[in-house]
């Protein structure tokens, strides 16, 4: 199902001026990026849970009510530094990196989240995915936030040499986690969601995207 935009008129004058102001439309209307479904990871099993990991998020769950900074630290960044873990710890984790590459279109400014190979070092280097999280916890809320900064993303890779670098995004309310991948002037929307009840597989979506980023190099 094709998720392309028909663009009010009065979009064309108004360009955002970070990530977090970017809707769909405006990732059609100023980056020419528009969006499709489609099965991210046919073939992703679901992976090994940590033991840590589930204890952890069973007392973080009932403390993540409290606050989206709280779901960030109790649900999302357990089950990310639990995907850095199952790579063998060759994903750093960047919270709160900021991605300044095209001010002039509006990428710039803070990312929740980016991860990248290589050890967890500044400066950033190769971005290989960015993690939103979703706003009054609406997952479409996200959507064209992730897409700024995957465009973001691919654009720092181009400059530094690695533009044949996949580049990914997820938006999560920490329950629910929605994966994309930028492909050329397409957002593909894996048309699975997956939820934190199954964590199994959200951590197999992370060990595909961090495979298919290790077989670039």
């Amino acid at each position: 199902m094709s998720l392309t935009i028909e663009l009010p008129s009065d979009l064309n004058g108004r360009t955002p001026i970070s990530y977090r102001e970017f809707t769909l439309e405006d990732a059609v209307c100023h980056l020419g990026v528009t969006s499709q479904e489609a099965d991210l990871f046919p073939n992703a099993a679901p992976a090994r849970v940590p033991d840590w990991l589930p204890p952890l998020m069973a007392r973080g769950t009932r403390l993540a009510l409290i606050s989206e900074k709280a779901r960030s630290e109790f649900i999302v960044v357990p089950i990310l530094l639990a995907a850095r873990e199952l790579s063998g710890d060759q994903v750093a984790i960047y919270s709160g990196q900021r991605l300044d590459v095209a001010p002039e279109q509006g990428l710039a400014g803070e990312c929740d989240f980016i991860l990248a190979l290589g050890p967890a070092l500044p400066p950033l280097h190769a971005p290989l995915m960015t993690v939103v999280e979703a706003k009054k916890n609406d997952i479409e809320i996200g959507l064209g936030q992730c897409i700024a900064q995957m465009s973001g993303a691919r654009l720092f890779n181009e400059r530094a040499g690695r533009a044949e670098a996949p580049i990914f995004g997820c938006v999560t309310t920490g329950e629910t986690w929605q994966f994309l991948r930028l492909d050329g002037q397409m957002a593909q929307l894996d048309r699975q969601r997956y939820y934190v009840d199954n964590v199994g597989r959200i951590l197999g979506a992370f060990q595909a995207i961090y495979h298919e980023a290790a077989a670039h190099g």
